[in-house]
């Protein structure tokens, strides 16, 4: 791959530059030292992916995000120097489009060499962004052939997948549901396991529903949402309990929307409403087909909404999607099928 580097302080440039052509796979396409001319840049020479710093002069790493993602789409990490410090700012970098985060790898032999932890992680960022980002291989899918018939219960569910520029879209939709909707929302962010606590309190906010993490064991109740919180899939069980798995270990997104979606169509003994947003690659699609195929009611995000047209296009393409529509009409979609009940609130719903 092509990477630029995006970065002011010029020994954290030298560092990322070693850490790009360790593996002899990558060469360094560009350095910009401010985020104005890194949107410059990308306009002259758009690069397989970024390394965007956060703090920079002229123009900071979110709002270059913000620019570059609505000017000239392209993968970006953010790469900084204390991401726990900076979270805050990492997190609304990942709402404007950034893919994932990760701590700037230090120079100097120890750190650039193999088990160095930090090089090791940032290593391993760059390799599932360029699965991600590769042509998908020739991969056979099976036609969705008849759709079936939902189970009949009084049981609802509503399930959600969503990568880059996922937590706005997300926002947006929990924000109109109001506290007596009476359907359990579970979502599968793609985001690393330490943003993921951000991400709930701050969705927490934009709604009068109780968000939180999914914790081993829960049970889905009307009145909350509940968010995939470890790197591991998360899955609904026959008895519809909620857990993790590591398996299958080698996806690229880790928890992968798939794995939920499929376990939701194998094992949920009600009806549901299965919902795929914007991001990047195709994690989604196929479990969005095993939810139609099952007959439970399927949408995917518009192109002209999405911050990346990937999962939701790819899902359109297998015709997973029985609804195609804005972000902008997805919560009114979701409360016409399941209309809200009085008499729930927000905080008595979930116990």
């Amino acid at each position: 791959m092509r990477i630029a580097i995006v970065n002011d302080m010029r020994l954290a440039v030298e560092s990322l530059r070693r850490g790009v052509q360790a593996s002899g796979m990558h060469q360094v396409a560009w350095v910009a030292y401010d985020g104005a001319e890194a949107v410059w840049r990308c306009a002259q020479d758009l690069p397989d992916l970024i390394l965007m710093d956060l703090i920079m002069p002229v123009m900071d790493g979110v709002e270059a995000t913000r620019r570059i993602m609505t000017a000239t789409p392209c993968p970006i990490l953010i790469v900084t120097g204390s991401v726990d410090n900076q979270s805050a700012r990492v997190f609304e970098a990942m709402g404007a489009g950034a893919l994932d985060a990760v701590n700037t790898p230090m120079l100097g032999a120890p750190n650039m060499a193999p088990g160095c932890d930090s090089c090791e992680t940032f290593r391993a960022k760059i390799s599932t962004i360029q699965k991600l980002i590769q042509p998908a291989a020739s991969a056979h899918y099976a036609p969705h052939g008849k759709i079936g018939s939902a189970p009949k219960s009084e049981s609802r569910l509503v399930v959600i997948g969503s990568s880059t520029g996922g937590p706005q879209a997300l926002a947006k939709i929990v924000s109109q549901l109001p506290a007596d909707y009476p359907a359990p929302v579970i979502i599968v962010q793609h985001v690393d396991a330490q943003f993921v606590g951000e991400l709930s309190h701050w969705l927490d906010k934009q709604t009068p529903l109780h968000v939180r993490l999914a914790h081993e064991g829960d049970t889905p109740q009307p009145g909350t949402v509940l968010i995939a919180g470890t790197n591991d899939h998360l899955v609904i069980h026959p008895n519809q309990s909620l857990g993790y798995t590591p398996l299958p270990r080698e996806l690229a997104y880790r928890p992968s929307v798939d794995v939920f979606f499929s376990s939701v169509a194998e094992h949920w003994r009600g009806q549901c409403i299965g919902v795929l947003l914007t991001g990047m690659g195709r994690d989604g699609a196929q479990g969005l087909l095993k939810l139609r195929n099952k007959g439970f009611h399927t949408v995917a995000q518009d192109q002209a909404s999405s911050a990346v047209y990937g999962m939701p296009k790819a899902a359109a393409e297998l015709h997973a999607a029985a609804e195609v529509m804005s972000i902008d009409h997805v919560a009114a979609a979701l409360l016409g099928y399941f209309p809200a009940v009085a008499g729930l609130t927000r905080r008595g719903a979930a116990q």
